[in-house]
């Protein structure tokens, strides 16, 4: 592994789940034209993966002055010296805050993010892509998936990583453990049955949009939303919607199609480092947290509208209005507004078939 290429096994796993016969089943992409379906292509899915981490505080969030080469030289270093990296790191740290469910306290529990965002949330793009490109009849929907998820895991490893030099763990665990586990086990119809039909798990992204006259990207994340039913009832359900954020809460049915949901839980406001290890440029990263809370409408799991509250955000108010719930005539547009904690308003639009958006800070 101290070479510069990715352990061949990895690549023999990856390219054999990838080239399985047959055209998979459709678990979780039915080609809904409207809500956050609606908005789901190959484009937006490695924008929203690729930048979502933007969304914090503390992130550069203007894409075009981005240090690209920066961040790419020394993901790959570490790619290629994964060892040196665990080492300085400490073994021990590594396989208990990056890998095992051990600790409970944030500040050392970066496996949380790598089970949820990378191995659930990320299996299930990869099955979402693969059914994407199956259902508009791409030859080999499977391969066309791969490459749109390798596309996204390394955009987002090296927006995460900065301009930051030296050895730095997040990424070994991602990339060699949890993002190949994690298109492998979603490539099983069993597993990604019981995600759709027992858990509803669906992807929940905001309405991604740019913002050209100042240079931003607004409005970015990708999110997930899980809803199990409760035994004893046939309308309620427990609700879970994350990203970097997690609100937890009930759902309830409104009838076949329709469902109300409200949660309430944490945002990470910013993403920040564990600690030093005695001057040696290493690190690990995790997020500082503050309260928020949502209120959720969605179509056959496809979101239609969202509202979000966290005071103590650069955005404490984020409205979005999904394409199919407003009609102006044959034309039915996406709306998001945002509003920071000055009060300052942000306006988006978003088009189905477009792979974003454009908003405007008024």
């Amino acid at each position: 592994m101290t070479g510069k290429y990715f352990p061949r096994c990895i690549i023999l796993l990856l390219i054999a789940s990838a080239l399985q016969a047959g055209q998979p089943s459709r678990f979780f992409y039915q080609g809904y034209p409207y809500g956050s379906q609606s908005l789901i292509n190959p484009v937006t899915m490695v924008l929203h993966g690729g930048y979502g981490i933007m969304a914090m505080e503390n992130r550069p969030h203007k894409p075009l002055d981005f240090p690209y080469k920066k961040g790419w030289d020394n993901l790959w270093y570490n790619l290629s010296h994964p060892i040196a990296a665990i080492e300085a790191y400490g073994w021990n740290d590594f396989i208990t805050g990056e890998i095992v469910p051990f600790s409970i306290n944030s500040k050392h529990a970066q496996y949380w993010p790598n089970y949820t965002m990378h191995l659930f949330g990320g299996g299930m793009s990869s099955r979402v892509m693969t059914e994407w490109f199956a259902y508009h009849h791409y030859p080999h929907p499977r391969l066309f998936s791969l490459a749109t998820m390798t596309a996204y895991h390394l955009l987002n490893e090296t927006i995460e990583n900065g301009d930051f030099k030296g050895y730095n763990v997040d990424p070994i665990a991602d990339l060699y453990i949890f993002d190949p586990l994690s298109i492998v086990l979603f490539s099983s119809d069993r597993v990604a049955r019981f995600f759709s039909e027992t858990l509803n798990y669906a992807d929940w992204s905001y309405q991604l949009a740019f913002d050209f006259s100042r240079g931003t990207i607004e409005n970015n994340g990708q999110n997930f939303s899980m809803k199990w039913r409760l035994p004893w009832s046939r309308k309620w359900h427990l609700f879970y919607n994350y990203g970097n954020h997690g609100e937890g809460g009930f759902s309830y049915k409104i009838d076949p199609e329709r469902s109300i949901s409200f949660g309430a839980g944490l945002v990470a406001k910013s993403l920040v480092g564990v600690d030093d290890r005695e001057g040696k440029d290493v690190r690990s990263l995790t997020t500082d947290l503050v309260t928020t809370a949502g209120l959720f409408y969605d179509r056959n799991n496809s979101l239609m509208a969202s509202l979000l509250y966290a005071g103590k955000l650069r955005s404490k108010i984020r409205l979005n209005l999904y394409p199919g719930l407003i009609h102006l005539g044959p034309f039915s547009p996406g709306l998001f507004a945002l509003v920071d904690r000055d009060n300052h308003w942000t306006l988006g639009l978003q088009v189905r078939r477009i792979p974003f958006g454009f908003a405007q800070r008024l």
